[in-house]
This record gives C-alpha cells, sequence and structure tokens, in this order.
C-alpha cells in the first residue's frame, strides 16, 4: 500500500506578493494592504510611483495582509489601519483589488493541477493536494526516503513561480492536519516534508494554537490545565481531556496532537452560504444618510445576485447583518417560500429584514447573505 502524502499549498502574504508585482521598488520595504481607491498610487510628473503610507490615517480599514517587514514591525491582517498607523506611520498603505488576487489565484491553482490534480481547494491563497498517487511520489532518491515526495514539492512549487511570478510554502506530511502546520515552518519560500517519526521532533515544542481548530477559549482553558505545548497535550490523559472539553471535542485534542487525522482530500463542495459586506468610512445615520444607506444596500445585493447566478445557486433564504457604532453585531433573516437569486427579490427580504431592526445608533457596516443554497434544474440549453 503506498505511502500518504498529503500537502498544504500556502502562497506568501498572498495580496501583498501580488502588489510587489506591479510595484517591485517597495521590495524590502513594509507595505499594507487594505487601503480604499484613494489609497492608489499615482504617477508624478517623472512618471515616477508615488505611494500613500499610513501616517495621519483617519478611517476605519482594516489590513487584509501585510508584508514581512511590515510584521516585523508588528503589523498582521485584520489590525485596524489607524492602529497600525499609530505604530508604523511611514508604512506604505496600497488598496485591495480582489479581480487581481482572484485572477493569480486561479493561474496558481491551474499550475498546481497540472502536476497533481486532487485538489481541495480552500481559499483564494490556500489549496490541500493529495500527492499520494502522483508520480515519482513514493520514490526513494539516495538514502531519502522522502525523496521523491520532496521532489514533486519542488516542482510543483516551481510551476506555482513560472505561472506567476510567485512563492509559496508548502508542508508535505501524511495528513490534513500535519500539512497545515508544516507548510508554516520553513516560511517564506519553504518546502517542510515530515513523517509521524518527525512529530516529537517538530511538532511537538510547537504552542498548541498552531493545531487548527484549537482557538482561543481552548488554549485558554488548556493552559489552565498547565498545557501549553503539542506534546504537553499529547501526554495528556484522553479520559482528563474528555472530562474537560467533552467525549468528542477531548478525544480529537488527543488525537490531533499525536498528529493523527484521516480526513479525505475534498475535491469539491457545496457552499452552505454567499455573502457581501461593506465597512463604511464614517458611521452613517439611518435617516440622515437614507440615500447612501440605500445605496450601499442596492450594491450589496446586486453583487451577491451575480455571484449567485454565475455560480447557479438560488437561495431560499436571505439576510442582513448590521454593525453598530458600539460595534454591537445584529443579524436578521428570512426564509422564502420560493428560491430566488435576482436582485429585485433579494432586495426585497433584505427590506423585510431591515424592518425588523430597531435602530438606536449610527451604522458602521452592513451586509447581506444568502443561504439554504441549492442548483435549480435549468432547461437544457438554458444558461444558469
Amino acid at each position: 500500500m503506498p505511502r500518504r502524502w498529503i500537502a498544504h499549498l500556502d502562497m506568501d502574504a498572498f495580496y501583498a506578493s501580488v502588489e510587489l508585482l506591479r510595484y517591485p521598488e517597495l521590495r524590502g520595504q513594509a507595505v499594507v494592504i487594505g487601503g480604499s481607491r484613494r489609497h492608489a498610487p499615482m504617477r508624478d510628473e517623472l512618471g515616477h510611483w508615488q505611494f500613500s503610507t499610513l501616517h495621519g490615517y483617519r478611517g476605519r480599514g482594516v489590513a487584509t495582509t501585510a508584508t514581512y517587514e511590515a510584521r516585523a514591525l508588528g503589523l498582521h491582517s485584520g489590525m485596524a489601519l489607524a492602529r497600525a498607523a499609530e505604530r508604523a506611520p511611514h508604512t506604505v498603505l496600497l488598496p485591495v483589488d480582489f479581480d487581481e488576487y482572484r485572477r493569480c489565484s486561479r493561474l496558481f491553482k491551474a499550475a498546481v493541477a497540472e502536476v497533481a490534480p486532487v485538489i481541495e481547494d480552500r481559499g483564494i491563497d490556500e489549496i490541500y493536494i493529495d500527492l499520494t498517487e502522483v508520480p515519482g511520489a513514493q520514490e526513494v532518491v539516495g538514502h531519502d526516503p522522502c525523496g521523491g515526495v520532496r521532489a514533486l514539492g519542488q516542482t510543483i512549487r516551481n510551476s506555482v513561480r513560472q505561472a506567476t511570478g510567485l512563492s509559496c510554502s508548502m508542508g508535505i506530511t501524511p495528513n490534513k492536519l500535519l500539512a497545515k502546520i508544516a507548510s508554516d515552518l520553513d516560511k517564506p519560500n519553504g518546502l517542510t516534508v515530515l513523517t509521524m517519526e518527525d512529530v516529537p521532533l517538530r511538532i511537538w515544542p510547537l504552542p498548541v494554537a498552531r493545531v487548527n481548530g484549537i482557538g482561543p477559549k481552548a488554549q485558554k482553558a488548556l493552559a489552565g490545565l498547565n498545557i501549553h505545548t503539542i506534546g504537553e497535550l499529547a501526554a495528556a490523559s484522553p479520559a482528563a481531556l474528555q472530562e474537560r472539553f467533552g467525549r468528542h471535542y477531548g478525544q480529537w485534542l488527543h488525537e490531533a496532537a499525536s498528529g493523527v487525522d484521516e480526513r479525505a482530500v475534498v475535491t469539491h463542495s457545496e457552499p452552505v452560504s454567499m455573502s457581501r459586506e461593506t465597512t463604511f468610512e464614517r458611521d452613517l445615520h439611518v435617516r440622515q444618510d437614507r440615500q447612501a444607506l440605500a445605496a450601499a444596500l442596492d450594491g450589496l445585493v446586486q453583487r451577491l445576485a451575480t455571484d449567485l447566478q454565475r455560480k447557479g445557486y438560488t437561495a431560499r433564504t436571505v439576510g442582513i447583518k448590521l454593525k453598530f457604532e458600539d460595534f454591537r453585531t445584529v443579524t436578521r433573516e428570512l426564509t422564502l417560500p420560493q428560491a430566488v437569486q435576482d436582485a429585485a427579490a433579494l432586495r426585497q427580504a433584505c427590506g423585510q429584514c431591515l424592518k425588523r431592526v430597531e435602530f438606536k445608533q449610527r451604522i458602521r457596516l452592513l451586509g447581506v447573505r444568502a443561504a439554504a443554497l441549492a442548483r435549480p434544474e435549468w432547461a437544457p440549453g438554458e444558461a444558469p
């Protein structure tokens, strides 16, 4: 029976790296991505790019990603740009360009598929790959039993760079859980191959937070049991873990710490929901800014309808999401008698949801959501 090899491929600082392809003069500098279009670079009279910085930033934007130089200054994805400006005001600020990021995402995934077609898509910048049956994966090179799969991983990484000009990091291990951890061990531009025999040396010294599925609450609870590293978790009593966390999660914690994971690489899965949302540059008043709110809602609904139609789905449940100036979040949903996908029907449903909200504060964020998705039976020759 062939040895199981699962890879996790993670593009290095993906959005930032895409931007550096366009603006190579920013290489080696601290850069964050997350600004609006007004932060787009402009050419001066000599044709040189002039870039915005975080200095004096007063908006409500959030950093989508940051170069490794910016991360060294304490800036990271999810950080409020205003806070980042206080910490590193001279950092370059670029606007997001999701169309370009999606284009590069398609390119790197297509390049991987030419070498290894069994791929699980995990987002715009990461995938799992089943390398078990790929020619060469089981070969022994010299005295290295992992030599074949190591060379295969390098071939994939070379293909990604040739197709996109971007670097990626890969972890290749016997399962998805370990591969996810391994891909982060030698970032950026790293290739890490681990076997189960490597778990005690390479995995167990790491903090429990490195295991995908152990969130902040579980980390705090484990710390209360004096468990801080993956090795300490693996050495813990399974019975004690189940008593503290419940039978299912407690058992999973022990198995995960031991490197056990039997999940398959899933090449296709139906989405549970689709959504669109926007954070306003300033908090909007429900009456004084009625037109701006209506325009924002119409735009979100239109983009959501386009997403549904492009991907061939209808929705039975439509919802709205509001975040107020005190950061309180409210959601409302409506289940419809018939599935819809056109903007007018979605807009009407969102209007019904909004009538069930009490507005006492200004609005910081507005979002729309479609759930209970299904693929309708389209007539022959009719495009969804």
